[in-house]
């Protein structure tokens, strides 16, 4: 299987790890556009138990912006996804879509170099606030 983001595991618990993610997410300069409680979600729907894990929409209004300027249809690609995950009481996985997989899809033109370029600011950044994450753990 390809790898399609980048990840973090910490040793705490999950409630904490997502204060965390959102303090370095902030730190970052993303902003907290959604955020989707998937136990919550899958409970109300399927009326099925699954472990605690939210999906964060995280945005960046800068590399939106100019991504956007390049090719508005990238619009369906945002915002960046950041997963945090119980793996257990003590312990938390957090994922974030890799902005480099989102641009695999950008052609060899001006306009792919310059969405290449919004993908490995927001790669760095990401990148960045999860070794925060991993230095506080």
């Amino acid at each position: 299987m390809a790898n399609y983001t980048i990840s973090t595991t910490m040793q705490r618990p999950y409630g904490e790890t997502v204060a965390a993610v959102r303090a370095q997410l902030d730190e970052a300069g993303f902003g907290v556009l959604t955020e989707i409680d998937l136990r919550a979600t899958l409970k109300q729907k399927l009326d099925v138990d699954a472990v605690p894990q939210v999906i964060l929409g995280a945005c960046r209004p800068q590399l939106a912006h100019r991504a956007l300027e390049v090719e508005p249809s990238i619009a369906a690609l945002l915002p960046c996804n950041v997963v945090v995950r119980a793996l257990d009481d003590t312990t938390t996985l957090v994922e974030a879509f890799d902005p480099d997989a989102m641009i695999s899809f950008a052609g060899g033109d001006a306009a792919g170099d310059a969405l290449r370029s919004v993908a490995t600011d927001a790669r760095e950044r990401l990148t960045a606030a999860l070794a925060a994450l991993e230095g506080s753990n």
